[in-house]
This record gives C-alpha cells, sequence and structure tokens, in this order.
C-alpha cells in the first residue's frame, strides 16, 4: 500500500465540501452529476490501484521482469485515468478548489515510476493548466485569481514531491531497521555457532553437528526474513500468511483470527517480529516443548500471544531480543507481557490505527 493512502479521500472530501457550498450558495456553477461522481470514481481508483498488486499472484523469479512491466503497465492506466477524473471534476466544480487535485497526478507518480517521471508530470500538469486558462479565460495573465491560482499550483507541487520524497525515505528506513533487526539476530545467531562447531568438533562431533544444522536453520531464517521485508515493500503485508511461514517446519500451531486489513502495515509488522522473536526465544528455552501463536485483530486493538509449556522464563534472562521487541512495539502504542510462570507466555497488544 502506498505510504499517505489518506491524501486522495482528505483532498476530495476537501473539494466535495467547497464545490457544493460554491453551487448552493450561489457562489459559482457546480455541475453536480460529473463533480460528485468524479469525486467518488477518483477514490476508488485510488483506494483500489494502490491496492492491485496484492490481488494477484506472487511472481516467480523466471517471470519476475514481466511482472514489474505489468506493474508498471496497470500503475500507468491507472494514473491515465486518475488524470481523466481529475479534468472532469475540475470543469465540474464551481468553487475552482478541485485543481488542487492535479497535484495527486504527480505524487502518485513519484512512488510509481520515481523522481524524474513525477516531475515530468507535474510540468505537464502545470502546461495543461496554462493551456485551459488560455481556452477558457483569454485575459487570464491580467487575472490575480488566475495568476495566484497557477503560482500556488506552483508551490504545492513542490511541496507534493518534498513529502513523497520524505514518505519514501521514511518508507525505506523502515524496511532498513527491519532488515537489520531480523538480519543481523540470525547472522550473530550462525557466527556463534559455527564458532561452537568449530570448538566442540574434536570433543563431541555430535554436538558440532547440532550446531552446524542449527546454524543451517538460522541461516535459512535469516534468508526468510529478508524475502518478508522485500516482499513488505512489493505488496500489503499480510500477517497471517507471514507467521504461517515462519512456522513452517518448526511445529508450532499459528492461529489467526479477525480482520487484519484494518491495521496498519507497520503496526501488523510490529506484531510479526514481536511473535518471531517469542517463537525463537520458545525454541530456544522450552526444550522442544510446544509452541502455540495466537492473533487476534479486534475492531480496536490486536492481541498475540506466544506460549509454550517449558520450564518457564524468569525476567533476569530477558535479553536484546526482547527488549527490542518492547521498543518496536512501543513505538506502535502497544506494550508486552511476559510471563515465566508454569511455560513462559508472551502477550503482545497494539491498539488499531497505529503507523
Amino acid at each position: 500500500m502506498r505510504p499517505l493512502s489518506w491524501l486522495s479521500p482528505l483532498l476530495c472530501g476537501v473539494v466535495m465540501v467547497a464545490g457544493g457550498y460554491a453551487g448552493l450558495a450561489g457562489l459559482g456553477e457546480t455541475r453536480w452529476l460529473p463533480f460528485v461522481a468524479g469525486l467518488v470514481a477518483l477514490v476508488l481508483v485510488d483506494v483500489l490501484g494502490s491496492r492491485y498488486p496484492a490481488l494477484g499472484s506472487r511472481p516467480s523469479a523466471v517471470d519476475s521482469r514481466f511482472s514489474v512491466v505489468g506493474s508498471r503497465v496497470r500503475a500507468g492506466v491507472v494514473l491515465a485515468v486518475q488524470a481523466g477524473l481529475v479534468v472532469v471534476v475540475a470543469f465540474a466544480d464551481g468553487s475552482g478548489m478541485a485543481r488542487v487535485l492535479f497535484l495527486l497526478l504527480p505524487f502518485g507518480a513519484y512512488f510509481a515510476f520515481g523522481r524524474v517521471v513525477a516531475v515530468g508530470v507535474g510540468v505537464g500538469t502545470a502546461v495543461f493548466l496554462v493551456v485551459a486558462f488560455q481556452l477558457t479565460e483569454p485575459g487570464w495573465t491580467r487575472s490575480v485569481e488566475h495568476v495566484s491560482d497557477l503560482l500556488m499550483f506552483g508551490i504545492g507541487l513542490v511541496l507534493a514531491l518534498a513529502m513523497a520524497e520524505l514518505s519514501a525515505a521514511a518508507e525505506r528506513n523502515r524496511v532498513a531497521r527491519d532488515v537489520h533487526d531480523g538480519l543481523g539476530h540470525h547472522l550473530t545467531a550462525v557466527s556463534v555457532l559455527l564458532e561452537k562447531a568449530s570448538v566442540f568438533r574434536e570433543r563431541d562431533a555430535a554436538v558440532a553437528d547440532q550446531a552446524i544444522e542449527d546454524a543451517r536453520e538460522s541461516a535459512r531464517r535469516a534468508l526468510e526474513d529478508v524475502r518478508t521485508s522485500v516482499r513488505a515493500m512489493r505488496e500489503p503485508f499480510r500477517l497471517a500468511e507471514s507467521l504461517a511461514r515462519l512456522a513452517g517446519g518448526l511445529g508450532v500451531s499459528v492461529a489467526c483470527t479477525g480482520d487484519e486489513s484494518r491495521y496498519a502495515p507497520g503496526t501488523l509488522l510490529a506484531l510479526y517480529r514481536a511473535a518471531q522473536e517469542g517463537i525463537t526465544n520458545a525454541m530456544r528455552h522450552a526444550g522442544g516443548s510446544d509452541v502455540t501463536v495466537t492473533v487476534h485483530c479486534g475492531p480496536r486493538q490486536a492481541r498475540l500471544v506466544v506460549a509454550d509449556d517449558g520450564p518457564g522464563f524468569s525476567a533476569e534472562r530477558e535479553d536484546f531480543g526482547l527488549r527490542g521487541v518492547r521498543e518496536r512495539i512501543g513505538l506502535v502504542g502497544g506494550s508486552v507481557e511476559v510471563d515465566g510462570g508454569a511455560g513462559t507466555r508472551l502477550t503482545v497488544v497494539v491498539p488499531r490505527g497505529t503507523v
């Protein structure tokens, strides 16, 4: 899902109020049918267009190049449809506020095609406005209102591109943190396990072999972590599917209920990282006992529980991994509890609507 997905509905709502007021108060001629229908269609196209990649199947390594081309084509079609709808709404709006919707075009183009194309779309949109002014108002260059509108559009264009740049940078930083947290944890484990295998190679071959096998498993999990983080950049993050992949082959039972689509991707990913750390600790300290993961995404909050029936876990043994979980969950406004009585129970609660 594209960052700042609320921007288009917000701008459309503002234009709806402004155009509706202008039409009802007689301050401008608002053509109601194309105006309202165009705004509703614009919001629907933006929402469906930002989520469209999730509707298809995942590309394999062989056809990934064709999938990228197909995604670009779909993004181009969505952008063209949005441009047509913005033009319709702008000419049907009696207040003139609908011109602000043209800023959605370079903003969307930035995330679909990059900075260069976004700047090109922005310049092309400005040229279109100049031509439209010239055709509809031949003396527009002597109108303070039209000139100021064009200048404000230029300022808005710069701000929109800057907002897109900041949003993209924040998303890259988030993904980089995810890769660092997951990959760094597993690579550290691989290093320690290989060192252990080297030390026990002459003393106890069985221990050395087990250490190598554990290192191989940690490397596999590291690779899966990288795939999960990269996948989150290309398509909406799905908690239930990711947990199923994480638990696959480990003998961990996973049960997910509720509607996770109500939650922001950052919140779902924080829950996934908490579950990952809980499973890792359970496999490490529970002595091979049963491990269960339950998640419920309710209307107001989501609750994750990772439990095992091992010997328990004392608070004094809390390591950097659990501290990292507390920090990550804290960033999305949640809480973490660890109960180490009869077995270990990690409980994470996060509110809906966090980023």
